[in-house]
């Protein structure tokens, strides 16, 4: 499935508030969104994207770790055809580490739990509204392991696991799936990994979102260093992920 049209799209985008999410609901504005639906955990942290497009983006309560809020947000953006799961945490620890298992914990109920309900949430929402995208941010770090934050790495692989399956499962009601890779990218949760300085521009996902997304792409390699671990992993992806 391919060309997924952003002119007069309605978007749902989680974690829209900073970084990455705000890069993506700016480009989505920019391409041409009929509205933007910016789920966040404080609406008062939404409030500048509010001010900046005025009826354009609309701020949600939303929370991944609350299923009852993602209902809630499936029901108030029921006209939405692309739905951003862009919402994670990061926790630096090394698999030995005492705060490892907590640590673990915390990320599988954001970054895996918290895929499966919203991605279940909206399933319904985006077969009634023609298929649309279901898109999901994972990492290069749910390919390779990083030993300093090795529990946010096993997160991203079970998320990147569950986005494959989702790709099938969804395909089946013309929802076309979009599985992100980013690198190291300027944002907090970058300077938390020990990236500062040494990230590309969150515009680069944004933008890359909105190319993928109308061609049809599955996996999104969008910065320098992702698109490095994307070439060697080509031909694996090709003939297995994809084949």
């Amino acid at each position: 499935m391919s060309n997924i049209s952003i002119e007069q799209s309605k978007v749902v985008v989680s974690g829209a508030n900073r970084g990455i999410g705000k890069a993506i609901v700016e480009a989505f504005v920019k391409h041409g969104a009929a509205k933007v639906y910016a789920a966040v955990r404080r609406l008062e942290s939404a409030d500048a994207l509010c001010e900046q497009f005025g009826e354009k983006v609309v701020a949600i309560k939303a929370d991944l770790q609350e299923p009852e809020s993602l209902v809630q947000l499936a029901t108030e953006a029921s006209d939405a055809n692309i739905v951003i799961n862009n919402a994670g945490i990061l926790r630096c620890a090394k698999p030995l580490d005492k705060n490892a298992l907590i640590t673990l914990k915390e990320e599988l109920d954001v970054n895996v739990y918290g895929l499966l309900r919203i991605a279940q949430a909206f399933a319904p929402v985006l077969k009634n509204n023609g298929g649309g995208a279901f898109v999901q941010l994972n990492s290069v770090a749910s390919l390779k392991s990083f030993p300093d934050f090795s529990t946010y790495c096993a997160s991203k692989a079970a998320a990147y696991s569950l986005t494959q399956a989702l790709r099938t499962e969804l395909l089946e009601q013309q929802t076309h799936v979009l599985s992100v890779h980013p690198g190291p990218i300027e944002t907090d949760m970058g300077k938390e990994a020990g990236f500062e300085g040494h990230g590309e521009p969150p515009s680069v996902v944004a933008e890359g979102i909105v190319s993928s997304l109308k061609s049809g792409a599955f996996h999104l390699f969008p910065d320098s260093m992702a698109k490095e671990m994307g070439e060697a992993y080509e031909s694996f992806a090709n003939s297995v992920i994809e084949g």
